[in-house]
């Protein structure tokens, strides 16, 4: 897919992974409506670069949680695109234990709800508004952003960064991604990546990250084969890859950890035998 011209959404658009992903399509000449909800210095300082850019883009304050938004913000997508080419499905809430404790703690009564229907179930609110607009372009892709929380859960290292309900949750959106595949083919394709310890995602310049301690940062990194976190960069390096090269390629799930997954189990020497 040649992306100068086309249309995008692009969820949490305001700070990292969704704002590197923004920039990188816009330069690319995407057409760009922009989502965003907390943070808000962040946020009006995002929608002012993109005011200043060529395209007409367009930026809105969206609850993704409620279904009357998003079908609002479909609406305006389709008054101003008239189609939709590209979503990057990138909206989340994890609590990190780290930070937040105990479910069991007053503070977080509404904790896991909040994974719940941020990490899963806007996502889903999301395709169903866009599927009709995706549908309508002679070709389109979506990719789901996940994390490898719904793999190895609060458990090993990284048990200090992921929540039960967040995992959980990141369970839920491979199951998301097949069954949108089947719905979107063949026009629409649908893949995932799932993210291991990323900057600004459970890794460096996240609060979470900040309140372990050295030990702790060292033993995420042993259990990590490339030895580092990872890096917007590689985040939106994988993101264009499935937009506009992986044509062949839907329901599919790449998993960008540096080998976290595979981490703990390391290949023993070759046994001389006995025969």
């Amino acid at each position: 897919m040649k992306l100068a011209g086309k249309n995008g959404l692009v969820l949490g658009a305001s700070r990292g992974i969704g704002l590197a992903t923004a920039r990188a399509l816009a330069a690319r000449g995407v057409r760009l409506a922009l989502t965003w909800y907390d943070w808000p210095e962040a946020s009006e300082k995002m929608a002012e670069e993109f005011r200043t850019l060529e395209g007409d883009h367009l930026v809105a304050r969206v609850d993704l949680r409620r279904p009357a938004e998003v079908e609002e913000l479909a609406r305006r997508m389709k008054e101003a695109f008239g189609n939709l080419h590209l979503l990057v499905n990138n909206i989340e809430r994890g609590g990190m234990p780290v930070v937040h404790g105990s479910y069991q703690r007053q503070v977080n009564r509404r904790q896991w709800q909040r994974e719940m229907e941020t990490t899963l179930r806007a996502k889903w609110l999301v395709f169903e508004q866009c599927l009709p607009l995706l549908r309508a372009a002679e070709q389109a892709a979506v990719v789901n952003i996940s994390s490898i929380a719904g793999m190895v859960g609060r458990s090993g290292p990284a048990g200090l960064l992921f929540n039960d309900g967040y995992a959980a949750a990141n369970r839920g959106v491979s199951s998301f991604t097949e069954t949108w595949a089947r719905l979107g083919a063949p026009s629409v394709r649908v893949n995932e990546i799932m993210l291991g310890i990323i900057e600004t995602r459970h890794g460096p310049g996240t609060r979470g990250w900040d309140l372990l301690t050295p030990g702790q940062k060292k033993e995420l990194l042993d259990h990590t084969l490339l030895g580092r976190t990872g890096t917007t960069r590689d985040v939106v390096r994988a993101i264009l890859f499935l937009l506009q090269d992986a044509d062949f390629m839907t329901g599919t799930v790449i998993r960008l950890d540096g080998g976290y997954v595979l981490g703990a189990d390391r290949v023993p020497p070759m046994p001389p035998g006995v025969v």
